[in-house]
């Protein structure tokens, strides 16, 4: 007789989208500097929302998490710097894409040092330094405005 084992995830597995059975991994960047002995963090648009974020993006297999995050960094925000191997914190977006894929996100600190007038992504994002009060205001999701609060902490 064959056994058949069942549990929650299994039984609803039909009318559950991929992105609720298992999350996409990304990592993401959080760009800062200090001025004046305050940090100050670099945020971005994103394309289709015009919403604040960080520079994130999918993992590359031939990239480390961090490096990940650090090429996403360079490409949509035009900053270079030391970036940070330990992620700062953790959150969960969802994509717009067809199945709504939920999207883990490692958010990485980036101390930068570069940024360069010119970048791939120039022309269809914004970018623009806050200091934290305006940082997490503009943050659209709680756990980025925790993770900025928490980097301010650190530094």
């Amino acid at each position: 007789m064959l056994e058949t084992r069942l549990t929650l995830t299994s039984l609803l597995a039909p009318w559950m989208s991929k992105s609720v059975q298992m999350p996409t991994r990304q990592s993401a960047a959080v760009p800062y500097r200090l001025v004046d002995g305050q940090p100050v963090f670099l945020l971005i648009t994103s394309r289709r929302s015009g919403r604040w974020i960080f520079p994130k993006g999918g993992l590359e297999p031939d990239l480390t998490p961090w490096e990940n995050a650090a090429k996403e960094a360079a490409e949509e925000a035009g900053v270079e710097g030391d970036m940070g191997r330990v992620p700062i914190g953790h959150y969960r977006c969802v994509l717009r894409d067809a199945a709504h894929t939920v999207v883990r996100v490692a958010a990485y600190p980036l101390h930068v040092h570069t940024q360069r007038e010119a970048w791939d992504e120039k022309g269809e994002r914004h970018r623009h330094w806050a200091v934290l009060p305006e940082a997490k205001r503009l943050l659209s999701d709680p756990e980025m405005a925790r993770i900025v609060d928490r980097l301010a902490q650190q530094v």
